[in-house]
């Protein structure tokens, strides 16, 4: 596939980042929580869509536009910590953990296809706070990687989307 260059304004990250968003507001998702939902369940759950988004657009877009998209999400991440009134330290440090967080989503969701249902469930139990059975996550994301195979990066960089899966 040829590299498509679309990130040439802030609005295409800043569509992408509403759309992950939007996405990750589905309050289905959090059902099998242990804890009745909060911020880092919902940012561990943004990340993953994130780590597919990338996963699956990978070829779609330049090493340099990759990099440029991570650094806005991260940095409305970062906003977002500060806007609930974390200090410079606390930021500092949840910022590494988080970003650490993400890249070991990324690695194990580069296998996700091959991964058996169990293993799948495995994964998403040790990255998050969830209840004994977590089938809705896991069925939830093999619909999105589905979703994102279907679909075309460039419809991500329009408004927000009309997700149905």
């Amino acid at each position: 596939k040829k590299k498509t260059n679309i990130f040439h304004m802030n609005d295409n990250y800043l569509n992408i980042y509403n759309n992950l968003i939007k996405l990750t507001r589905n309050k289905n998702l959090y059902l099998n929580l242990k804890n009745k939902d909060t911020f880092s369940d919902r940012l561990i759950i943004f990340l993953f869509h994130f780590a597919f988004f990338l996963k699956f657009y990978k070829n779609e877009i330049s090493k340099n536009d990759a990099q440029n998209l991570f650094d806005f999400i991260i940095r409305q991440i970062e906003l977002s910590i500060r806007e609930i009134g974390y200090g410079d330290v606390s930021v500092n440090k949840k910022m590494k953990d988080y970003v650490n967080l993400f890249y070991s989503v990324l690695e194990n969701i580069e296998k996700w296809e091959i991964l058996k249902k169990i293993n799948k469930n495995q994964l998403i139990s040790d990255l998050m706070n969830i209840k004994e059975d977590n089938d809705l996550l896991t069925d939830y994301f093999d619909k999105y990687t589905e979703f994102l195979r279907n679909n075309t990066l460039k419809n991500f960089t329009k408004d927000i989307l009309k997700i149905k899966f």
